[in-house]
């Protein structure tokens, strides 16, 4: 048992007060008993519950606490990329209600399950822009999810490279936690037009880096909405974007992660999940904290019974 006050001139006036009221009471009782020629030991059993429920309330206002003073405390987590292709051909409806908005509502989902770790958000196309830096604040990161649209960048067409490269300096640079572990998750349909430099994929592996890809989309494909009607090519007919997945499973094998895959008849979002959740989160930091709990009521309650009690008990003060 710890005490989370030290003794004041508070406790010290209550004793103070106690000790000479009672002493001038046992005074008086005992001169009374002399005087009439008999006995006042009785008066012992009220001292004794007076003194005792006085200890308990004084031990009261002291905050007594139980337990171990301090413990040692681990936080462990994992600091976690985003990152997004939003080229217009994520508007594609082969996916219900789009590949986009399947992207946004399974995101949101991910995010609730891991509240001690960190994430960050990257949106491509052509290049590649921070939407939202490494944080834990959830609200701010729902709000940039659910802002992401196809026309948040004017880029057209669609590369890996410049978004794979800023996640990976971004999980490497200054402002990131040495200890933790390093996760990019990798969203996109697969349609790269430029390809990824085989020394970013390299990097990414060499400093322990888990990357896991995401394709979006079916094989059979769907056209682009655009306004009212669809994109059309340079002759004139209907684009039709399809899931390119091989290019993804390359990133993902290179780098020694994995690839997933949301088609109509597959979602593997649950597994990615799952995935993320067996990295081991590594020490982030370490401390002592205090974890006694107050129990001064118990004291309180233990004085209050003594004195109800002391009022319920009579005895005869004087024996005849």
């Amino acid at each position: 048992m710890i005490f989370n006050r030290d003794w004041g001139r508070t406790e010290l006036i209550f004793i103070a007060l106690f000790g000479i009221l009672y002493l001038i009471y046992l005074g008086r009782t005992f001169w009374y008993a002399h005087r009439l020629n008999t006995s006042a030991r009785s008066v012992a059993l009220k001292f004794f519950l007076r003194s005792a429920a006085m200890g308990a309330l004084i031990i009261g206002l002291l905050e007594p606490s139980f337990g171990d003073p301090e413990r040692d405390v681990q936080a462990v987590g994992k600091d976690i990329f985003l990152v997004v292709d939003v080229s217009s051909s994520m508007d594609a409806t082969d996916i219900q209600p789009s590949r986009l908005q399947r992207i946004k509502f399974e995101l949101n989902r991910l995010i609730t399950q891991f509240p001690n770790d960190r994430f960050g958000l990257i949106v491509f196309s052509s290049g590649a822009y921070l939407q939202c830096p490494l944080t834990f604040d959830r609200n701010a990161l729902t709000v940039f999810i659910e802002s992401l649209n196809t026309r948040m960048l004017t880029d057209q067409g669609t590369a890996f490279e410049p978004a794979l490269q800023m996640a990976l300096d971004k999980q490497s640079g200054e402002h990131t936690r040495a200890n933790a572990s390093k996760v990019i998750v990798f969203i996109s349909d697969g349609e790269d037009f430029n390809g990824v430099a085989t020394k970013t994929l390299r990097s990414i592996r060499r400093q322990g880096i888990q990357l896991f890809c995401l394709g979006i989309g079916t094989r059979e494909g769907s056209r682009i909405p655009l306004g009212n009607g669809f994109i059309k090519g340079e002759d004139g007919t209907f684009i039709r974007t399809y899931l390119q997945s091989e290019s993804l499973e390359k990133m993902a094998t290179t780098t020694g992660g994995d690839y997933y895959e949301i088609t109509t008849v597959r979602n593997d979002f649950p597994k990615l999940t799952q995935s993320i959740q067996q990295v081991a989160g590594r020490l982030i930091d370490q401390r002592k904290i205090a974890i006694t709990s107050n129990r001064y009521y118990y004291f309180v309650i233990l004085g209050l019974v003594l004195l109800s009690l002391d009022i319920l008990i009579t005895v005869r003060t004087f024996r005849l």
